[in-house]
């Protein structure tokens, strides 16, 4: 191995330290509490050698947040494939967008941290555009073959994530207790179930 391929292999090395130790950071501490110093100090290097790879704080957390919407996209794109309808398709997409919440709050809490992601980041972070994706395509389908052909794909698009996001958030916060001998965990899927079907009823009606 040359001295060039050698040093960028510890580039590449020191870079995902850097990162791993951060995550650990934000797991542990919450990503607020994330700061420049504690990862130097986690990965034994001085402060600039971190900012050699990244200019801020801020871009590794956009780092974060890059994964993170490649996880979900991931996940809703594998959910929605295993159904032939687009309502059933969204139905699934629902609910892999809620389990992927619940089982990765670091992510999810860290994605969203600045509230939801605007126009330019669509266009800036390729993850983020292939994820939102997912929901145009199904939804478009569900309004091209239903009565509403006229009905803006966009608008529902945000409308659909912009409650979804919601509903999980509220959870997050503030989980329902069990009623009426349900668990928490099962009142979670009614409620999301009743949010789904009376988004699709709006899209067929």
């Amino acid at each position: 191995m040359g001295i060039v391929e050698r040093k960028e292999r510890q580039r590449k090395e020191i870079r995902e330290s850097i990162l791993e130790s951060a995550w650990k950071v934000v797991n542990e501490e919450g990503w607020q509490s994330l700061s420049i110093r504690k990862i130097a100090d986690a990965i034994e290097y001085s402060v600039p050698v971190v900012y050699d790879h990244f200019e801020n704080k801020e871009a590794i957390l956009s780092e974060f947040n890059r994964q993170g919407f490649k996880l979900l996209g991931d996940k809703v794109k594998q959910a929605r494939e295993t159904q032939d309808t687009p309502s059933k398709q969204l139905e699934a997409i629902a609910f892999a967008y809620w389990d992927f919440a619940f089982d990765n709050k670091e992510y999810y809490q860290l994605m969203y941290g600045l509230g939801m992601p605007t126009c330019e980041s669509l266009n800036s972070v390729p993850e983020l555009t292939a994820f939102i994706g997912v929901f145009h395509t199904t939804i478009g389908l569900m309004i091209k073959d239903g009565p509403a052909k006229e009905e803006n794909t966009w608008m529902k698009v945000h409308s659909f994530w912009s409650m979804l996001h919601g509903l999980v958030s509220i959870n997050l916060m503030a989980p329902p207790v069990s009623h009426m001998g349900l668990t928490s965990e099962q009142m979670n899927k009614m409620i999301l179930a009743d949010f789904i079907t009376g988004f699709l009823k709006g899209l067929v009606e």
